[in-house]
């Protein structure tokens, strides 16, 4: 009788051992999961940028999508290259269809005899996406009429960006604020990015209440 309780006991065990693994695995994909819906919706809202860009090449005249066109391909290019260096750029491939104007965006990495060619959300992974989207929100504060004044908002900027990058990425801002003359304000986890601010504050949540502390640059 005991040698039959002891085995029940011993089968129990490993069931609740079972049991506990795969209850481990599930909250490993829940969060795996997670990861990727959050993924997916950040680069929504990144196509949704380039899309009203897009918009905007659309409804204008021929002259002035062309004018658009390379002043957007100039600003993107440049913002590209500053941060992953000189043999990437964008182009963009105006065109007309069925009587509509059409606008395609491509990203372009030049390898000497090979040029691959792909769109934003194929290229390089997210960091590419990140920048073009830096690069067209500063393309449309600069060619909206009447000028948009303040500040240039930001939210996480380049939180796809390699650390091989995060540096240029940051030199990229300094400059972006001293060239344009507009406060740059961001809100971001990157101590390379928070380094290169005048002021940065760190913000903690302690018992339900946020605590903000200057930190020393």
């Amino acid at each position: 009788m005991m040698e039959k309780l002891t085995k029940l006991e011993t089968a129990i065990n490993l069931l609740e051992q079972h049991y506990l693994l795969r209850q481990g695995q599930k909250a490993q994909l829940e969060m795996e999961l997670q990861e990727k819906e959050q993924k997916l919706q950040e680069l929504a809202k990144e196509r949704e940028k380039l899309e009203k860009t897009r918009y905007l090449l659309l409804i204008a005249g021929q002259y002035a999508r062309e004018q658009a066109k390379k002043y957007l391909e100039d600003i993107a290019t440049s913002t590209l290259q500053y941060v992953f260096g000189p043999e990437i750029s964008l182009e963009i491939e105006l065109a007309e269809k069925a009587g509509s104007n059409t606008a395609e965006f491509y990203v372009v990495s030049d390898y000497g005899s090979l040029k691959v060619k792909n769109r934003p959300e194929d290229a390089r992974g997210g960091g590419v996406v990140d920048i073009l989207s830096l690069a067209l929100r500063i393309f449309l504060l600069s060619a909206v009429e009447p000028k948009i004044e303040g500040p240039l908002l930001l939210d996480e900027p380049g939180k796809h960006v390699s650390e091989e990058f995060i540096g240029s990425l940051a030199l990229f801002l300094k400059e972006t604020s001293r060239h344009f003359g507009r406060q740059v304000i961001m809100v971001t986890h990157n101590q390379h990015l928070a380094g290169i601010a005048d002021k940065a504050f760190l913000v903690e949540l302690k018992e339900g209440t946020s605590e903000i502390k200057e930190l020393t640059i």
